[in-house]
C-alpha cells in the first residue's frame, strides 16, 4: 500500500477573525486561494502588484505577455478523488519579480490543497500540451499587461496579423511579422484581416496541423469578427480558389517566390535522453550512479530526474518547504547553465503522486507504491490534519467516496449471436441451445450482428479466453478471429476477453451466461492426459457447485466453483448438482432477482429437472453431504472494484520500446484519421484505428494494444487480463463513443483530417484535393511558384472581383498595369523553365503536371495559346483544371462530387457497359481497367434492374452502407 506522509513543516498566519493567534513570522495563506480546488475545471489568478487576483471566466484564455498567471486545473480521478495540476505561466515581457511571485504563490496554493498537486512551469510560446488543452482550440497571447503601461489590443483599431500555427491536437499560435519573408513551404499560416481570414498551407505542411488550424480560424471568426468574416484557404503549390489566392498575394504587395524556412529555436524539439538522477543538497546537484530505481528515492530529500525533454523535481514527503523551493530553482539553473531549449519542461511532483511521464523513466516501478490518481489517502489525511491544527482549512482532502461502477451503454437487442469453440485448427459451431455455456479450458469466438439506431448493420467480434485453455488454442482463436475481421473489411469491433473479466456488454449478450470447469477441445483433453491430472470438466451427473451472482443483465453470471461448503456466500445464490438432484441454495442476503436467475440457470443446465430449495440455515443433510460436510463460509459482500478513468494516448516505438503520449482533455476531434490511438478506461482498453492508416499497421493494432497493456501493468497497476478491443474509424460502438461528446455526422465525413475538418466547419464548398503526408525533401519550388504566379495573374486582371480586406501596404490602382505585367512575366518565366525541362526530358509541346509523388491530387493543365487581349487570364491561357479527391472529382467551382452521389450516366463509366457475368467479383473473365468500387455502374439499365431489383436512380438515393449490402448480395462488392 501507499506509504504515509510524515508531517510537513508548514505554518501559516490566520486572519484575526479566525480567532487563532500565531507567530508573526509565519506565512499568510493568501485569501485569493480560499475555496480553491472545490470544483472541477479551471481557475486562474493573475499576479497584480505581486498578489494573485482571481480572473473572471470571461477572461479565461486571455494571456498578456507582460503578466504572469497561476492556473489550477481540478479533475476527478478514480473513485472520485480530486487531482490537481498547477501551472504558472510566465509572459515573455513579464518582470523577474512578477515571475518569482507566481512561483512562490504556486507553492502556497499547493500547500492549501494538501501538498499533492503537480506543478508545471509554462513559458510563453513553449507551453505544454496539457496546459494548452485547457484552452482549446488555442490561446493567442496579447501584447501588454496590467502594470506594463502597454495599450490593450481591445483599445486599438483592428490590425491585420499573421500567425504561424503548430500542433496536431493543441495549437501553438505565434504572431510573426506581416511580410512575405515570414511565409515558408513547411508551416501553416493564418492571416487575420478585417474582412477575411486566410489560411495558407505550406506545400510541405502537416495535414493534421492544417486541420487544427481550421479550428483556430473558426475561433477567430467567432471571437473577433462576430461570426461574419469570410474564410479563404490558400494552398501553396495548388491552383485552388484562384481569386482568393490573388487577394492573398496582393496583401503582400504582389506575388514573388517564398523562401525556405529558416532554422530557429522554435523548431528545436528537445530529444528524450537516457534518464539521469541527481540528489539535491543545499541547491547543489549530486549525480546518483547507476540506472534510476525507486529504491534510490529517500523521503527526506529532493531529487532531479533529467530525461532531456523533461526535468522532474521529485519532492520527498518529509522535506521542508524551503528545500522544495531550492530544488525547483536548481532545475532552472541546470537548464540555463546547459543552454537548453526553452521547450524543456520543469515539473515538480511529490512522493506518492508520481505521474506516468516520471515513472516511465525507471526500469520498473513497484506496484502499490503510489499513484497520483488514486492513492495516498492516509498520508493526505495526515497533511490535512496538520494544517488544520495550524488554522488552515485544507480543501479537497476528503476520503474517496464509495465506488459506484458506471455501466457503459449495452448493445441494442434483437441481434444475432453466433458462437464457435476452437478445436485444433478449426472452429466448431456451438449449437444454439448451448450458446451461453463456456468452459474454462476452451477458447471461443463470438460474433454478434445487430442494427444501430440508424439501421446500419454493426458487428461485435470477440475471442473469449478460458483461464485453463492451452496456448495453442489461444493463438488459433486470435488467428481465426483476425481472418474473420479481415474478411468483413475491418468493420467489426474486435475484442479479446479473458475469463473473469467479461465486460457488461459481453455478458449481456448471453441470457444466461454460465462458466463451467474443464474443457471440450481435443487440445485441452490431450494436455490433461499428458499432465496426468483429474479432468474436472462439468458433466450433468457429477457433483458441481455453481455460484449465481449479479444484480442486472450486464453482470448476471453463473460460475462453477469448488464443491465445498467454504465456497458459499450469504450474498449469493448457488446451484448444487449431486447426481440427479439439483438444489437451489439461497443466501440470507441474496435478492429475489437472484433467486429467479438461479431458476433460469437450472433450467438451462438441466431442462425439466425438479428443483430442491434450500435456504441458508435450513439445509438438509443430503445438501451438506454433497459438499463434503458442513463448514463455515463468508457472509461478506464481494464488492466490485471496476473503476473507469478514461485517458487517450498516442503510441509510438523507439528502438522497439513503446512510448505513449497522453492527449489531454480529449475529444472526438482528437481521433485523427491518420493515427492509431489508445483509449484506456482502466476497465477496458481500446485501440482506435483511423481510416487512413496503412493496412499493415492495422494488422498490428492488437500487438500495439498488448504492448501498451504490458507497460500500463507496470506503471499504472492495470490488470494484465483487461478486455482489449480493436475499433476502426466509422465503426465505433456505443460503449466506446460514450467517452466522447459524439457527433455521428463528423464520423460520416470521408477524407483526410484536413478535408474532414474543412467539411464539418465550413461545408463542402471548400473541398479540395489534399496531399498525404509529404516528405520534407520533396522539391516543391516549381509547382509552388507556378500556382502562385497564376493566382497573382488572376488578381491582376480582375482587381475588383471580390471585396478587398485592408492591406498593411495598400496597392494603388495606378500600379495595376505594372502589377499585371509583373504577374504575366512571373508566369512566363515559370512556364518557360518548365518547357525547357520538359523538352530536355523528351516531352512534347503539350505540358502535363502531376503533383508530388506522395500527393493524392492529380492535376493537368493544357496551354494552347496566349492572347494579349485583357480578360479572364485562365480563359486567355486556355487552362483547364481537374482535381481528384480520394476517388471523387470536383467541378470548376471546386464543389466535390461524392462517388455515391453520382447519377450513373455515360459520363461516369465512359459510356461503357458490360455483362453481369464479367462484372461480378468472382468472375472468371473480369473486365480490366474499370473502377472496381463501382462495378454496378457498368451494368446496362435493364440488367441493373434485373440483378439489383431497382433502378440505378433509386439505388444511388440510398445510404452508402445499404448500397454496399445490396452489392455484397449480388457479388458486386
Amino acid at each position: 500500500m501507499f506509504e504515509m506522509y510524515a508531517p510537513m513543516l508548514i505554518s501559516f498566519q490566520i486572519p484575526e477573525k479566525a480567532g487563532i493567534t500565531m507567530s508573526t513570522t509565519t506565512k499568510i495563506l493568501d485569501p485569493a486561494f480560499q475555496g480553491a480546488g472545490q470544483r472541477l475545471g479551471t481557475e486562474i489568478w493573475r499576479i497584480e502588484n505581486f498578489q494573485p487576483v482571481p480572473l473572471p471566466k470571461t477572461d479565461h484564455g486571455k494571456f498578456y505577455s507582460g503578466d504572469s498567471y497561476i492556473v489550477l486545473q481540478t479533475t476527478s480521478g478514480r473513485g472520485g478523488a480530486y487531482i490537481y495540476d498547477i501551472h504558472y505561466w510566465i509572459g515573455k515581457d513579464t518582470s523577474q519579480d512578477e515571475s518569482g511571485t507566481a512561483a512562490i504563490k504556486t507553492v502556497e496554493l499547493d500547500a492549501a490543497l494538501g501538498g499533492r498537486a503537480v506543478q508545471h512551469r509554462e513559458l510563453q510560446g513553449y507551453e505544454s500540451d496539457k496546459f494548452l488543452s485547457y484552452f482549446k482550440p488555442c490561446i493567442i497571447p496579447l501584447e501588454g499587461g496590467v502594470t506594463s503601461g502597454f495599450k490593450k489590443p481591445e483599445e486599438e483599431k483592428f490590425e491585420s496579423r499573421l500567425y504561424v500555427c503548430k500542433g496536431k491536437r493543441v495549437v501553438r499560435m505565434k504572431q510573426v511579422p506581416f511580410a512575405r519573408t515570414s511565409l515558408n513551404h513547411d508551416d501553416v499560416f493564418i492571416l487575420d484581416t478585417e474582412n477575411k481570414i486566410y489560411q495558407f498551407n505550406g506545400a510541405n505542411s502537416n495535414i493534421q496541423e492544417r486541420a487544427k488550424s481550421l479550428e483556430v480560424i473558426q475561433y477567430l471568426k467567432d471571437k473577433y469578427h462576430e461570426g461574419k468574416s469570410e474564410v479563404a484557404i490558400i494552398d501553396d503549390g495548388k491552383l485552388v480558389a484562384e481569386s482568393d489566392s490573388g487577394e492573398f498575394w496582393v496583401l503582400f504587395g504582389g506575388f514573388a517566390p517564398i523562401g525556405k524556412k529558416p532554422a530557429g529555436e522554435d523548431d528545436v524539439v528537445p530529444e528524450k535522453t537516457p534518464p539521469t538522477l541527481y540528489s539535491i543538497n543545499d541547491g547543489q546537484l549530486k549525480l546518483e550512479e547507476g540506472t534510476p530505481s525507486k529504491a534510490m528515492l529517500e523521503n527526506n530529500k529532493c531529487y532531479l530526474l533529467d530525461s532531456g525533454a523533461e526535468v522532474h523535481v521529485w519532492v520527498g514527503r518529509v522535506t521542508q518547504l524551503e528545500e522544495r523551493k531550492v530544488a525547483c530553482k536548481a532545475a532552472e539553473e541546470l537548464i540555463n547553465d546547459q543552454n537548453r531549449s526553452k521547450a524543456t519542461r520543469i515539473i515538480q511532483i511529490i512522493q506518492g503522486y508520481e505521474t506516468h511521464s516520471f515513472k516511465s523513466n525507471f526500469e520498473s516501478w513497484p506496484l502499490g507504491s503510489g499513484t497520483g490518481s488514486s492513492g495516498g489517502e492516509e498520508g493526505k489525511g495526515k497533511v490535512a490534519a496538520l494544517l488544520k491544527q495550524q488554522g488552515v482549512d485544507v480543501k479537497g482532502c476528503a476520503k474517496n467516496a464509495p465506488i459506484n461502477e458506471e455501466i457503459p451503454p449495452l448493445f441494442e437487442g434483437g441481434g444475432k449471436v453466433e458462437v464457435w469453440r476452437i478445436n485444433g485448427s478449426a472452429k466448431t459451431p456451438v449449437p444454439k441451445n448451448e450458446i451461453g455455456k463456456f468452459y474454462g479450458g476452451d477458447c471461443y469466438i463470438v460474433l454478434y450482428t445487430y442494427h444501430s439506431g440508424e439501421r446500419k448493420e454493426e458487428y461485435f467480434l470477440a475471442c473469449w479466453i478460458g483461464k485453463e485453455s492451452i496456448q495453442d488454442d489461444q493463438v488459433m482463436a486470435d488467428r481465426l478471429a483476425n481472418t474473420m475481421w479481415t474478411s468483413m473489411k475491418g468493420r467489426p469491433v474486435q475484442g479479446r476477453i479473458f475469463q473473469g473479466k467479461e465486460p457488461p456488454q459481453f455478458t449481456a449478450l448471453f441470457q444466461p451466461m454460465v462458466v463451467l470447469k474443464g474443457g471440450l477441445s481435443t487440445g485441452y483433453k490431450k494436455f490433461i492426459a499428458e499432465k496426468n491430472v483429474n479432468d474436472e470438466t462439468y458433466a450433468a451427473d457429477n457433483i458441481a457447485l455453481i455460484r449465481v451472482s449479479g444484480t442486472s443483465v450486464h453482470n448476471n453470471k453463473a460460475v462453477q466453483v469448488d464443491a465445498v461448503a467454504t465456497s458459499l456466500n450469504s450474498y449469493d445464490c448457488f446451484l448444487l448438482q449431486s447426481g440427479s438432484s439439483l438444489f437451489i441454495w439461497q443466501g440470507n442476503s441474496s435478492t429475489f432477482e437472484q433467486h429467479q436467475w438461479a431458476t433460469k440457470i437450472a433450467e438451462f443446465l438441466k431442462p425439466g429437472v425438479a428443483l430442491k430449495h434450500a435456504k441458508e440455515g435450513t439445509e438438509s443433510s443430503a445438501f451438506w453431504f454433497a459438499l463434503g460436510g458442513k463448514q463455515s463460509f463468508s457472509s461478506k459482500r464481494v464488492m466490485s472494484d471496476i473503476v473507469r478513468d478514461p485517458h487517450l494516448y498516442t503510441i509510438s516505438f523507439n528502438k522497439e520500446k513503446i512510448e505513449v503520449t497522453e492527449v489531454f482533455n480529449f475529444s472526438q476531434d482528437d481521433l485523427l484519421t491518420e493515427d492509431i490511438l489508445i483509449l484506456d478506461t482502466h476497465a477496458e482498453v481500446f485501440v482506435w484505428i483511423g481510416q487512413s492508416v496503412e493496412s499493415k499497421e492495422k494488422q498490428k493494432a492488437f500487438d500495439m494494444g498488448q504492448k501498451y497493456v504490458e507497460l500500463a501493468v507496470c506503471l499504472d497497476g492495470l490488470a494484465s487480463d483487461v478486455p482489449l478491443y480493436k475499433v476502426t474509424e466509422g465503426n465505433e460502438p456505443c460503449f466506446f463513443t460514450i467517452y466522447f461528446v459524439w457527433d455521428s455526422t463528423k464520423a460520416a465525413v470521408h477524407g483526410n483530417s484536413f478535408q474532414k475538418k474543412l467539411s464539418s466547419l465550413f461545408g463542402a464548398v471548400f473541398h479540395a484535393s489534399e496531399p498525404v503526408e509529404k516528405s520534407n525533401n520533396a522539391n516543391q519550388s516549381g509547382p509552388t511558384q507556378r500556382a502562385s504566379a497564376l493566382a497573382a495573374l488572376s488578381s491582376a486582371f480582375n482587381p475588383s472581383s471580390r471585396s478587398r480586406p485592408t492591406s498593411p501596404k495598400p496597392v494603388r490602382s495606378s500600379k495595376g498595369g505594372s502589377q499585371r505585367a509583373a504577374a504575366v512575366a512571373a508566369l512566363s518565366s515559370v512556364l518557360t523553365a518548365e518547357q525547357k525541362k520538359a523538352q530536355s526530358e523528351g516531352s512534347t509541346g503539350r505540358y502535363s503536371r502531376n503533383s508530388s509523388p506522395d500527393s493524392t491530387a492529380s492535376e493537368s493543365y493544357k496551354i494552347e495559346s496566349a492572347s494579349s487581349e485583357l480578360g479572364d487570364p485562365f480563359e486567355v491561357l486556355g487552362m483547364k483544371e481537374t482535381i481528384e479527391v480520394d476517388g471523387s472529382e470536383s467541378d470548376s467551382n471546386g464543389t466535390v462530387l461524392e462517388p455515391n452521389q453520382e447519377s450513373c450516366t455515360e459520363e461516369n463509366n465512359g459510356g461503357r457497359t458490360f455483362s453481369y457475368a464479367r462484372l461480378k467479383a468472382k468472375s472468371t473473365n473480369p473486365v480490366v481497367g474499370i473502377d472496381y468500387k463501382r462495378r454496378e455502374a457498368y451494368l446496362s439499365d435493364e440488367e441493373f434492374q434485373t440483378v439489383v431489383g431497382m433502378t440505378k436512380e433509386a439505388f444511388y438515393k440510398q445510404p452508402k452502407w445499404k448500397q454496399d449490402m445490396q452489392k455484397r448480395k449480388v457479388d458486386l462488392f
